[in-house]
């Protein structure tokens, strides 16, 4: 059973357990003793480095300044990026040759919570094996050895982490393409991306209308971003924008927006990239991965076009190991992370943009006609906050009403039931082509499974 890490790295409330300056000391101490000790180095002729990049929001100080003391008390040197976008932490930690990367972000969440994320020298997500056995030697830490006099690590500071990183993104956009001539509505949720996304766009040759780039490290996630997509909305309508782009406050997901003002469902821009990808012969294999929340519409859509649609687990990094698995070189989630493995290790909503730009110039469409090609089902979710998480096949009473309202729906629809992996939530998935229907049933299972569990 984990006691740390959840389904993203080490999620919760800053300054509470545990997300603590003790907590990060700890965990820091515990990442470089795995990464020096059971872990092949790149170089073995020079001192272990690890990254520690962030978001904007005001609990990362904090954080930073324990998980660096904690690296170098085991004789690691410590290099801080700054403010930078979760995927070009992963970008920097592979490119530098680094021994790990960490990313102090809790992503969507409001600007309360914060979490710790770890990239291993490949630059991809620490496996489940891996976190794991630094959650092991994070419990056991007093037990380590740490270093005395020279042996102590450094802790500086790199300067152009932001300028590599713009340069790494310019560069998935194709060189014979610009985006001279579209104007773009542009929200960086007053995250991680405020400063790269506007100077990759701009760069690239497009009009920028920007919103959420005033981090004052309270504001992220604020009403704005990929969460909270109106304002966006309204703003493409107002400067008659060819596209909204709505990045999360790590910067690692995207929701799109039409020229019409309409946001985009994250089904549809998988389906409408992945019908384009695979027209073009781009696709490694006829197949992509999504995860069990994406819609069935999106897999009808799919088998149109000859794609296999292969179901991971909830969670980026689950969508990335399934690729690598089976080798397939595009992936996404419902909610905005799109991974192009030709590109990048992680899911980067910049590059994702950046993709659907492509697209939209190649094609000389616009988006909401590229997106009309893919018909979802209509689909509820629930939330509900719940005190524990006990195993959901254990709620009998649940599980009986989950088996009634799988007869209603027959083979037209599809009932999900999951635990939120970074907050105390359950989420309750409906969906079936009856709206109505699928509402109710939604809310009748969210109603039972929050009294069973929380009697």
């Amino acid at each position: 059973m984990r006691k740390l890490f959840g389904t993203d790295g080490v999620r919760g409330v800053a300054n509470q357990y545990p997300i603590t300056a003790d907590v990060a000391v700890r965990l820091g101490q515990a990442v470089a003793h795995y990464f020096l000790n059971t872990q092949k180095r790149s170089y073995t002729n020079q001192r272990p480095r690890i990254l520690i990049g962030k978001d904007t929001r005001l609990s990362c100080y904090m954080i930073e300044c324990g998980l660096a003391a904690g690296i170098a008390s085991m004789g690691a040197d410590v290099q801080l990026v700054g403010p930078l976008p979760t995927p070009g932490i992963s970008f920097i930690t592979e490119g530098m040759r680094a021994d790990a990367g960490i990313v102090i972000s809790a992503s969507h969440n409001s600007f309360e919570d914060n979490g710790i994320k770890i990239f291993g020298p490949d630059g991809f997500k620490l496996p489940d094996e891996a976190e794991l056995a630094i959650e092991e030697l994070f419990f056991t830490v007093d037990q380590l050895d740490k270093v005395h006099g020279k042996n102590i690590g450094r802790v500086r500071r790199i300067d152009d982490a932001a300028g590599r990183y713009i340069v790494f993104v310019k560069n998935t956009f194709p060189r014979d393409l610009s985006l001279d001539g579209l104007r773009i509505v542009l929200d960086c949720a007053n995250g991680a991306g405020y400063k790269v996304a506007p100077a990759v766009l701009r760069e690239l040759g497009a009009e920028v209308f920007t919103l959420g780039v005033d981090p004052d490290g309270t504001n992220i996630n604020a009403e704005c971003g990929s969460l909270f997509p109106g304002g966006a909305a309204r703003r493409v309508h107002e400067t008659r924008a060819d596209i909204g782009i709505t990045l999360d406050g790590d910067a690692d997901r995207v929701v799109l927006i039409d020229e019409r003002g309409e946001v985009l469902n994250g089904d549809t821009i998988i389906g409408l990239v992945a019908t384009y990808l695979k027209r073009n012969n781009m696709l490694r294999k006829p197949a992509i991965v999504a995860t069990v929340m994406s819609n069935i519409g999106l897999e009808m859509a799919l088998r149109k076009e000859g794609i296999e649609l292969v179901r991971a687990k909830v969670g980026d990094r689950y969508v990335v190991g399934a690729m690598r698995d089976h080798d397939i070189n595009f992936g996404g989630e419902q909610s905005g992370h799109l991974i192009f493995l030709d590109h990048a290790l992680t899911g980067d909503g910049l590059i994702a943009a950046l993709q659907v730009l492509a697209i939209m110039q190649r094609s000389k469409k616009r988006l909401s006609d590229l997106a009309k090609e893919i018909k979802l089902y209509p689909q509820t979710l629930v939330n509900i906050k719940v005190k524990s998480k006990p195993p959901l096949e254990e709620l009998e009473e649940f599980q009986k009403e989950v088996k009634a309202a799988e007869k209603k729906l027959k083979d037209r629809g599809r009932i999900l039931v999951r635990y939120s992996g970074t907050e105390p939530k359950a989420r309750v998935m409906v969906e079936g082509p009856n709206e109505e229907q699928i509402h109710t049933i939604a809310e009748h299972l969210a109603d039972v499974l929050q009294r069973e569990i929380n009697s």
